[in-house]
């Protein structure tokens, strides 16, 4: 219970309902108990007054006193009804209670992992898989449901009906009661032992059926990959060594599941026997009468579901454990972002930026990034970073973003500290596009707008000009209503990359970071949107990471970065006058690709 333990806030909000649905247990359970004593009562009332019908055989008056006698078991019967339809009818209100409250607290379970997910930092990400996310949010939270809502509402039902019907027992005969319960303590034991296999069982079934969602995620996420390579047989097969494991381990769980039932009714019918002779002997004794022999069977029948489900709603708690110990090491997951100006107001970017000794590893790689990184940028002014694959570029885009924060060093933003800023705030007047492109599966407009939400229909469409994408959608059947897929995989590379740059442009940003996002673009379609970088964004703070150079677009500086330090700094003539290093390598390269066509 010690994981379940994080649920008890969720008890707490709903308190009241949580209440309430206990008194309808107890009220339920209440005209449950009466319903024996009614039919003990009415049995001793047939015994007694059996040898009085027999006197009266042959007379007037056995015909009226059987009438009489008729009338008042009628009424007991009436009576025994009345109670099944209120016993009925509070059961039906504990449903209503405890049963919707398992559901809101459903949700807000799920809201409160969305919303964590969605705090967390990008290394979190790239250790996790997708596939065990949604596990967690979906299949482990439906298992931590049942512990709120049916293992809760039969577990207080259990304890309120074993009181209550025990109590009755032993106000009719102690020996008896004592006698009846005797393999209640064997039944204990079982329980316990048979328990604590299934919590490690339900452990491992839970972790198999994350790497099968992580698995089938993957393989539909790169089913292009998986085709063009003819795998998807040897994917099915790998696939199919994933579920026989966890099919052994879900049977594995039922075999030790299926001792509980068999066990409990040969515990329960070992009861009835006990009642049976023991009961006999104290009737023969004149300790007690032939009714409460019925009425112990009908105690004893009915805590054979309750006891029964015992077993049940152990597994239940055992699995819920289980899931909420996954759960609670996600949650448990420290922000490593933290928002420290949350709730202030920051005024509006200028532009300016200044990195002063900025060193920055990798949380999850431990890969050293940026070293000692300085450089700064005005208002307004354009910027490239140009170095090999690993050198630390987009590592610049993450931090001005602060999706991490550096390790040593400070980020200057119009001369304040970064962390001045709230995240929010400070996110919404940056615009990014990124180099691995991602596309919502929503139409191109909204995928567009995504960023600056309440925007016009004209405002997306000169977006998309500025983009130099609007032609290719109204080439579409149904243009800008157009639905892109998945990941957008119904456009092409090129055209992915420039409605993303449309989503960045539409923001209106005061920065602007741009990573390598035109690697898939055409020379014309570059002239176009360089052309658009030149004019309408003249004034805003720019910074383009690329692996190429654009001789269309003049950079105020250009920063060369090797393994996370500044190796090079200067215009582009600066650099070319130097007539050596990576970016006059680079120049000359392209240079001459360029005079070959």
């Amino acid at each position: 219970m010690r994981e379940l333990a994080y649920l008890n806030k969720y008890f707490y909000k709903y308190r009241w309902r949580f209440l309430l649905g206990v008194l309808f247990v107890l009220a339920s359970n209440y005209f449950r108990v009466l319903q024996p004593q009614v039919i003990r009562y009415a049995l001793d009332l047939v015994i007694d007054n059996v040898y009085f019908y027999r006197l009266l055989e042959g007379s007037r008056l056995q015909a009226d006193f059987f009438g009489q006698l008729g009338k008042i078991l009628l009424f007991f019967g009436g009576l025994t009804l009345l109670f099944a339809l209120l016993m009925g009818l509070f059961m039906y209100f504990m449903r209503q209670t405890l049963i919707v409250m398992s559901r809101l607290i459903e949700r807000d379970l799920r809201q409160e992992i969305f919303q964590h997910y969605e705090r967390l930092h990008l290394a979190f990400y790239r250790k996790n898989n997708t596939g065990d996310l949604m596990a967690r949010l979906t299949e482990d939270v439906s298992k931590v449901r049942m512990y709120l809502g049916p293992a809760v509402m039969y577990g207080v039902n259990l304890v309120f009906l074993m009181v209550m019907v025990i109590g009755a027992m032993l106000s009719v005969s102690v020996e008896l009661t004592l006698y009846s319960l005797i393999p209640l303590p064997i039944l204990s034991f079982s329980i316990y032992y048979v328990t604590s296999i299934i919590n490690k069982k339900s452990e491992a079934i839970q972790g198999q059926l994350s790497t099968i969602n992580s698995l089938a995620q993957e393989v539909y996420s790169g089913i292009r990959v998986v085709k063009s390579y003819g795998r998807e047989e040897a994917m099915a097969d790998f696939f199919d060594e994933e579920i026989e494991d966890y099919k052994e381990k879900s049977l594995s769980l039922v075999r030790v599941e299926a001792m509980f039932r068999p066990l409990m009714i040969i515990l329960i019918g070992a009861s009835t026997i006990i009642s049976v002779l023991v009961g006999g002997m104290l009737v023969i004794d004149g300790k007690i009468s032939a009714g409460n022999i019925a009425e112990f069977i009908i105690y004893i029948n009915m805590l054979t579901w309750p006891v029964t489900s015992i077993g049940w709603v152990a597994s239940i708690v055992q699995r819920a454990a289980a899931s909420q110990k996954r759960i609670n090491e996600f949650l448990k997951t420290t922000v490593a972002v933290e928002d420290e100006a949350q709730g202030q107001t920051a005024p509006p970017l200028k532009g300016a930026i200044e990195f002063k000794d900025v060193s920055f590893r990798y949380p999850d790689t431990g890969i050293l990034a940026l070293k000692g990184l300085n450089f700064s940028l005005k208002a307004g002014e354009r910027m490239a970073i140009i170095g090999r694959t690993g050198s630390g570029k987009s590592t610049i885009a993450d931090l001005l973003l602060r999706m991490y924060d550096i390790d040593e060093g400070q980020i200057l933003v119009d001369g304040q500290s970064i962390r001045a800023y709230p995240l929010d705030q400070l996110r919404q007047q940056i615009a990014y596009v990124p180099q691995d492109v991602f596309l919502f599966s929503d139409t191109i407009s909204n995928n567009i707008a995504f960023g600056a939400p309440g925007k016009s229909q004209e405002e997306i469409e000169q977006a998309a000009r500025y983009a130099a994408v609007y032609e290719d959608i109204m080439s579409l059947d149904q243009g800008f209503a157009s639905q892109v897929g998945e990941r957008g995989v119904t456009l092409s590379g090129g055209q992915k990359q420039r409605v993303s740059l449309a989503r960045a442009l539409i923001k209106d940003p005061s920065l602007l970071l741009l990573d390598d996002c035109l690697s898939a673009v055409d020379t014309k379609t570059e002239a176009e949107i360089t052309q658009y970088l030149k004019t309408v964004c003249a004034d805003k703070t720019t910074i383009i990471i690329t692996h190429r150079l654009y001789a269309s677009l003049a950079f105020d500086k250009i920063m060369v970065l090797e393994e996370g330090q500044v190796v090079e700094m200067g215009s582009h003539e600066e650099l070319i006058a130097k007539k050596e290093g990576y970016y006059y390598e680079l120049y000359e390269k392209q240079r001459v690709e360029e005079l070959e066509k």
